[in-house]
């Protein structure tokens, strides 16, 4: 089975002057970012934008009944062991020869699609995580590692997609919310994004990163107020991304 964490350091620092006219939001991405700095637990803020998911990674496992085919099993396993050891080719090569052999084995698609995933091969990662979504469409390990693979590809839409099918059979899945909040985020829709971190401060409410990334969405919703405003010639608004930008 598959369990993991993602853990978002995003911080691409927009920070606005608290004058006049500022965006309802400023308030609360200042708290947010205060929140965050207080809370810190070895994450260091950036004034860049920068996300990353930290995944930690089980395999399936399958008993099979080969019959005559023990040997199968045994290699089955041996794949499983070089996922473990890094070993990712070796392992790829062992799973393409059951596969060969018992095409419908999922458990063996799967362990392969996350293969390829370490190995970056993002393309044949969601190939194989979606022939054991059409066996099982509610695999929520395949639909989690599927979506991250979306992710890590950029296909933000894709992803949600996914995550959303996760949180619908497991709503208290806390790094499901975090991962569709970066895909909602890199979407530009930062209001969804908002709302996803507010579930993960629902239930872990001192999670500092949660604290980081809802900061992020309410300054970038007010950095795209201040660039309305500085188009209609507001000085202020015009100032103000400026500091963003690092502009004198």
């Amino acid at each position: 089975m598959l369990f993991f964490q993602a853990i978002t350091k995003d911080a691409y620092g927009q920070w606005q002057d608290d004058g006049m006219g500022h965006p309802q939001g400023f308030k609360k991405a200042l708290f947010c970012y205060n929140q965050s700095i207080f809370q810190k637990t070895g994450t260091e803020l950036s004034m860049k934008s920068v996300t990353f998911v930290i995944l930690s990674l089980v395999l399936m496992t399958a008993s099979l009944s080969f019959g005559a085919e023990q040997d199968i099993q045994e290699i089955f396993d041996r794949a499983n062991e070089s996922f473990k050891e890094g070993q990712y080719d070796k392992a790829i090569n062992d799973y393409n020869t059951v596969i060969a052999k018992y095409p419908d084995l999922t458990e063996a698609y799967f362990n392969r699609g996350m293969t390829y995933y370490k190995k970056g091969k993002l393309d044949e990662a969601i190939s194989d995580l979606s022939r054991v979504i059409s066996a099982r469409p509610k695999q929520i390990d395949a639909l989690n590692s599927r979506g991250l693979a979306y992710l890590k590809k950029g296909d933000y839409e894709h992803a949600a997609d996914d995550f959303t099918r996760v949180v619908a059979e497991n709503p208290r899945l806390i790094e499901t919310f975090y991962n569709r909040g970066i895909a909602y985020r890199g979407m530009g829709k930062n209001d969804q994004a908002i709302e996803d971190y507010n579930k993960v401060l629902s239930m872990r409410p001192n999670d500092s990163n949660a604290y980081t990334s809802r900061g992020i969405a309410y300054l970038a919703k007010a950095t795209a107020d201040f660039k309305t405003a500085c188009d209609m010639g507001n000085k202020n608004a015009c100032d103000n991304l400026k500091e963003i930008s690092g502009k004198k």
